[in-house]
């Protein structure tokens, strides 16, 4: 489930306009909604070829091949929490190519709230291949915030707002995956 609060920044060249952001906002939503669907060849069919994810704990996996692999693992091996983000910025490095900055938390199977200590920073570089924009490159960075509390506190606090915004009535849902899109 992602928010989306901003516009697009700073556009060196080309300008583009709100609606050429729509396509990787969507490319984004879509990956987070395979990662809590459990669904390890959706999330890797979003990839180039090429493409690379850095994981929240450091892991690396290169290329579609791999990234489906080890994410089968994953999904085997434990239930994963849900994610729940909000978009900072696009910000298109030319006419092909674009970051997407975003703030994320993720909601453990079964709660109805975050779990702070794994809030993250998430970055996405995309590039558009044949008309079709791919993901280069995924980094979920750990949101430690070390030594500023208060930070972290506050990144907490905004993801909270925005999950209570998509789980109004947060009894009758236990997942963020649980809840149909937008």
């Amino acid at each position: 489930m992602t928010e989306q609060r901003s516009k697009s920044r700073g556009a060196r060249s080309p300008e583009p306009n709100d609606h050429d952001e729509a396509p990787i906002r969507a490319l984004y939503q879509a990956l987070l909604e395979c990662w809590n669907r459990r669904d390890a060849a959706d999330f890797a069919a979003l990839y180039a070829e090429n493409g690379n994810v850095v994981g929240f704990d450091g892991s690396q996996m290169n290329g579609r091949a791999e990234i489906e692999a080890a994410l089968r693992q994953v999904f085997a091996g434990h239930p994963t929490a849900a994610y729940i983000s909000i978009i900072k910025e696009v910000r298109f490095l030319g006419s092909e190519s674009a970051i997407l900055r975003a703030v994320a938390g993720m909601m453990p199977p079964g709660q109805s709230d975050i779990n702070p200590a794994v809030n993250a920073v998430q970055t996405l570089v995309v590039l558009k291949e044949e008309g079709r924009w791919r993901i280069a490159l995924f980094q979920n960075t750990p949101a430690a915030f070390h030594g500023r509390p208060e930070l972290s506190e506050k990144l907490t606090e905004e993801l909270r707002q925005m999950l209570r915004t998509i789980l109004p009535d947060r009894r009758t849902s236990k997942r963020a995956g649980d809840v149909p899109s937008e």
